[in-house]
């Protein structure tokens, strides 16, 4: 998708076109209601439900902010490429992933629970693109019920998963066994084994020292599992990689995978 939709001024809303084609208004190309997307939760959605969201396309840029604590949470976004993190930030600045967002996510689900303004940081970390909703568009769907609602809720559910899971990784599972999972699952949500990544980045993610990731990197590219240089990073051996991880990331990988079948009281 093109850069010129990292600007918001002048985007045109999807619901201006119910057709299914691709227009240009005021130079913009948008896709309509029809057009298959990438997002997981915009696929499930007919196009009444995309109508009343009015989605705006955006693309995202390398350390694009788009929550930021105590900011109001003002738009969702649903990613159709890319990848971004949450992370919480400490008062010395210093900062741990604790979610991460690919093409089956939604950004800013928070405020549709109750939350006005962001308790975490959540920014780019691979560029890409995707959708925008207003929150009041979106909390409009949500008190609707529907499939909307439910698979908000279902996904909210895997999103804690996936912190449940890491933070018992990051106790008990060695530091190589860490960086495996979290470059696999890195490339799951980006939908490709390649992708620019520095050693400090990786450090913040997984709350180490950068020597540690220096160290960890140098013995997995070793074994022929990644190739990593000068903030390139390749892996080269999936399945080879898969075994060098732990449990966590098949459990992570099956949660955010099929968080639509997933069976609470809530979503029923």
């Amino acid at each position: 998708m093109s850069a010129r939709l990292a600007t918001y001024a002048g985007e045109v809303p999807i619901y201006l076109k119910n057709r299914l084609v691709r227009s240009s208004v005021q130079g913009v190309r948008c896709r309509v209601p029809g057009t298959k997307y990438e997002n997981r939760l915009l696929r499930a959605f007919d196009a009444d439900l995309i109508a009343r969201l009015r989605l705006h396309p955006v693309s995202f840029k390398v350390g694009q902010e788009i929550e930021f604590p105590g900011k109001p949470i003002r738009h969702l976004f649903f990613v159709e490429e890319g990848m971004a993190s949450m992370t919480t930030t400490f008062m010395d600045g210093s900062q741990v992933e604790v979610g991460m967002f690919g093409y089956e996510s939604v950004i800013g689900v928070s405020a549709l629970m109750g939350t006005k303004q962001s308790l975490n940081r959540v920014y780019t970390q691979i560029a890409g693109s995707g959708y925008r909703c207003t929150t009041a568009d979106a909390l409009a769907e949500f008190t609707r019920g529907g499939v909307f609602q439910r698979l908000a809720l279902r996904y909210v559910q895997a999103q804690l998963v996936q912190a449940m899971q890491s933070a018992g990784c990051n106790a008990k599972h060695n530091f190589e066994q860490r960086l495996a999972r979290w470059l696999l699952i890195c490339a799951d949500r980006a939908h490709s084994d390649a992708f620019k990544m520095s050693q400090e980045f990786l450090a913040d993610m997984l709350g180490s020292a950068r020597p540690t990731v220096s160290v960890a990197a140098g013995q997995l590219k070793h074994e022929g599992l990644i190739e990593y240089s000068r903030g390139e990073m390749k892996i080269v051996d999936r399945k080879g990689l898969e075994t060098r991880s732990c449990e966590c990331y098949e459990i992570i990988k099956h949660h955010l995978d099929a968080f639509e079948e997933f069976d609470t009281g809530i979503t029923e």
